[in-house]
């Protein structure tokens, strides 16, 4: 199954790589293309036995067409590895550390555009090529000498190479599109494909209309003219005339990245190009050196993408989830991709008429974009990517947890189980569990607990304890970052050192209170002094009543309640009171 996958894996991307490099015709969007490469790399990650040759993990990039001469780069162009989240960069960073290095980095605005290697000899452009699959590129020299940002001879008569981006500015596809609106051809659809599409012209006169522009990034061999870092190298092609961007920034720790990415984030849409994205770059030489290289990245540098407004992926299935309250909601279940820098295979579907008004098949490919940044919604089905393979959406009549008749009412959207037993009531005592006034876990609210039933995480009390177990699974979740993942176990954590009163009223027995709970935890001291007590000594605690103590006794004589409270105890739940002594009347 895996070696099946890995497979259909590596013939998806081959297929995108030659109509985006070579046809220069892309067929899938970035997202779908990173999500499809992420998920290889982690399968050949887990199954190095299985990893083909003509893997495209092994090589960068596309293939080369045959209208332009091929060139060979001495010092191949390596990609960068992807990061999509401050967890992911902290994670990188974490690694450098590892090393014994205490890293500065250079952050450069990742422009979206078409890599070149320029080079030149005694000062004078001799030769520039595209990145082609990192070995070998086309030589497009006669439509780069019509970049005015790339100089046709340098201010000193040195023989190097340096590497940028070819791009065009968003005000020029403005005009390139008027140009072409008033000739009766198709506009051209973003900046990076007009880049693309410009430089592989074979009329270099082309190009010059095009005004494309150029930024430089990347010395190969800085040793060679005695350069000790990054920035070192950036301001010694400047002086040699090279156009270099105004915004890199020397940083001196991941916090300074982090900043530097949400500034720039916020400034995309007022930069005169487009950018998707922040690179970061160990600064020091010798330490670029120390770190090496994969068999495709630097593991000294990475990009950070900005979240895609609106991502692509596949409806797999629709699958139906309870409430509380009995109401019945269809969910989507997506191939796992990237939203606003969190992985997504679940979005909430609302209702019937939610899916039926969008037509949503399964099987189609779907639009997916986080609404206010938090919670992902299904756009739309992209129509024109059916195949005739899809099925058709059927809402459910029976409750997928107790087999009841749903009920929908006349004038409502939503369909409810109304069957008093249905397991999903278990749902109310874990929610009365991590409530403020019980065991007080934040961030385990309603609708989460929900979310966690019905996927089963938690079905239990003690499953609370156990969702440390399930972090890979709960950051794929609609609205839960690392973050939001990270402080939630932290909170049921933090809620193991609660006080035995807050237990025992999280607990849920029946007639026993607030007041009731901390009454018993003040006179027994610790859990298993209360669930010996007989009925007899019970009553006789003022303000416990025979009805209370029946309740008590009886819940602690239930097989099940008492096993229960064993794992809790395993998982280092505290069973001892902790507050005062007080006297005999508990006025507390």
């Amino acid at each position: 199954m895996v070696e099946k996958r890995i497979d259909e894996l590596i013939r998806i991307i081959n297929e995108a790589d030659y109509n985006y490099h070579t046809l220069d015709n892309p067929t899938i969007t970035d997202q779908e293309y990173d999500k499809y490469l992420r998920e290889l790399f982690d399968l050949e990650e887990e199954h190095p036995e299985l990893v083909r040759e003509d893997s495209p993990t092994r090589h960068a990039g596309g293939k080369v067409i045959d209208e332009f001469l091929k060139v060979e780069h001495k010092i191949p162009m390596m990609s960068l590895s992807d990061v999509f989240n401050e967890s992911e960069l902290i994670a990188f960073d974490e690694r450098i550390k590892k090393e014994g290095i205490n890293p500065k980095y250079m952050c450069e605005l990742k422009i979206d555009g078409l890599s070149v290697s320029l080079l030149y000899e005694d000062g004078v452009l001799v030769r520039a090529a595209t990145r082609g699959d990192g070995v070998i590129g086309e030589d497009i020299t006669h439509n780069a000498k019509t970049i005015k940002a790339i100089p046709l001879k340098l201010k000193e008569k040195v023989s190097i190479e340096v590497r940028g981006e070819i791009f065009m500015n968003k005000k020029t596809l403005i005009e390139v599109n008027e140009e072409r609106k008033k000739e009766n051809l198709p506009p051209l659809q973003n900046c990076r494909n007009a880049a693309a599409g410009s430089i592989r012209q074979l009329d270099s006169k082309v190009a010059a209309k095009r005004k494309l522009d150029n930024f430089i990034y990347h010395l190969p061999n800085p040793e060679d003219f005695g350069i000790k870092t990054h920035e070192e190298a950036i301001e010694f092609m400047k002086k040699l005339g090279f156009k270099t961007n105004p915004n890199n920034r020397l940083v001196n720790n991941m916090k300074e990245v982090l900043e530097y990415i949400e500034q720039k984030g916020e400034e995309r849409s007022s930069l005169p190009y487009d950018i998707d994205g922040v690179v970061i770059k160990v600064n020091n030489l010798e330490d670029q050196k120390r770190l090496g290289f994969t068999a495709r990245y630097p593991k000294w540098a990475t990009a950070y993408k900005f979240p895609a407004e609106e991502v692509l992926t596949k409806l797999t299935d629709i699958i139906f989830t309870v409430g509380r309250t009995g109401q019945v909601t269809p969910n989507a279940v997506l191939d796992p991709v990237i939203v606003a820098g969190s992985t997504i295979k679940r979005a909430t579907l609302h209702n019937e008429d939610y899916v039926i008004a969008k037509d949503l098949k399964i099987g189609d490919i779907v639009s997916i974009r986080k609404a206010g940044d938090v919670i992902p919604e299904v756009v739309e089905a992209k129509l024109e990517r059916r195949t005739g393979l899809e099925k058709d959406f059927k809402m459910i009549t029976e409750c997928p947890m107790c087999g009841s008749k749903l009920v929908r009412e006349e004038d409502k959207v939503d369909y409810f189980c109304v069957n008093k037993e249905c397991p999903t009531r278990q749902i109310e005592g874990l929610i009365h569990f991590a409530s403020r006034d019980a065991m007080n876990i934040d961030g385990l609210g309603d609708r989460i607990i929900e979310d966690f039933f019905n996927f089963g995480f938690i079905k239990k009390i003690s499953d609370i304890y156990k969702l440390e177990n399930h972090r890979k699974d709960l950051v794929t979740l609609e609205g839960y970052g690392n973050k939001s993942i990270e402080k939630l176990l932290d909170a049921i954590d933090n809620s193991k050192n609660n006080s035995l009163e807050k237990l025992l009223f999280g607990l849920g027995i029946p007639h026993v209170g607030e007041k009731t709970s901390k009454i018993l935890a003040g006179h027994y001291k610790n859990i298993d002094n209360l669930i010996n007590a007989t009925v007899e000594e019970l009553v006789s605690i003022p303000d416990i009543g025979d009805i209370i103590a029946k309740s008590i006794h009886n819940f602690f004589s239930s097989n099940a309640n008492i096993e229960e409270i064993e794992r809790l105890k395993k998982q280092n739940i505290n069973m001892n009171y902790l507050g005062k002594e007080t006297k005999e009347n508990n006025s507390f």
